[in-house]
């Protein structure tokens, strides 16, 4: 279905918690996503909207260590626990901090839920962001109209992990995961996400997120992809 090319690959980790970090841009991320994981040796594990976890197709999915997310509920909060619980036992999470596909018209970054950066500072997992590019050419998600084709392009930017380790001692230590933390956290993930799909693109990305959807609950935090 795709052309998949990586940019510096050696940095993904072969052993270990890894937390991937991606922008959202089509509903077949999953599935490129999917393929980048797989090539440096390991088993991905999405969250992903729950009304894809029916009939066989999701017996499929829980089989293979795949998380439903309720999203606009309160309930999503399970779902980040699950992450949470496959990150401890040192698998890859693969996390859309966006929650859906971005509805900003060009396709950069709108502005990120806070699920992800919660998972960042509770746990010792590798975080690494992933910038990609190509995937909307073959659905269109604003307009709902596919474009077939064999092979569509699917360029990845693997970016540098990030140091989050004085934050982390201080939660370790009794700091607060407040809104305005998690929000810092949030945006210093994605931002460093957007400066990748930037270079990606050969264009300079905009100074701020696009905004979100205004539908979702507030205790919605998850990532889940859509």
């Amino acid at each position: 279905m795709f052309a998949i090319r990586y940019r510096h690959g050696d940095r993904f980790p072969t052993t270990g918690p890894v937390l991937v970090v991606a922008n959202h841009i089509s509903i077949f991320d999953p599935i490129s996503c999917a393929r980048l994981v797989f090539d440096h040796g390991r088993m991905p594990h999405f969250l992903a909207k729950e009304s894809v976890f029916k009939g066989l197709a999701g017996a499929i999915l829980r089989s293979a260590g795949q998380i439903p997310v309720a999203r606009y509920s309160s309930e999503a909060k399970g779902a980040l626990s699950a992450a949470h619980a496959d990150l401890q036992a040192g698998n890859v999470v693969v996390i859309y901090p966006e929650g859906s596909v971005t509805r900003d018209p060009d396709w950069w970054p709108m502005q990120a839920r806070t699920g992800a950066a919660r998972l960042a500072l509770t746990t010792d997992a590798v975080v690494l962001p992933v910038a990609q590019w190509g995937p909307q050419t073959l659905h269109d998600y604003h307009t709902k109209k596919f474009h077939p084709r064999l092979r569509a392009p699917a360029h990845y930017l693997i970016g540098e992990p990030l140091d989050l380790s004085a934050v982390r001692a201080e939660v370790r230590a009794g700091r607060p995961l407040t809104a305005d933390l998690l929000r810092e956290t949030t945006d210093l993930m994605m931002g460093r996400v957007r400066d990748q799909l930037a270079e990606l693109r050969g264009e300079p990305a905009p100074a701020a997120f696009h905004p979100r959807p205004r539908r979702e609950l507030p205790g919605d935090l998850s990532g889940s992809a859509a």
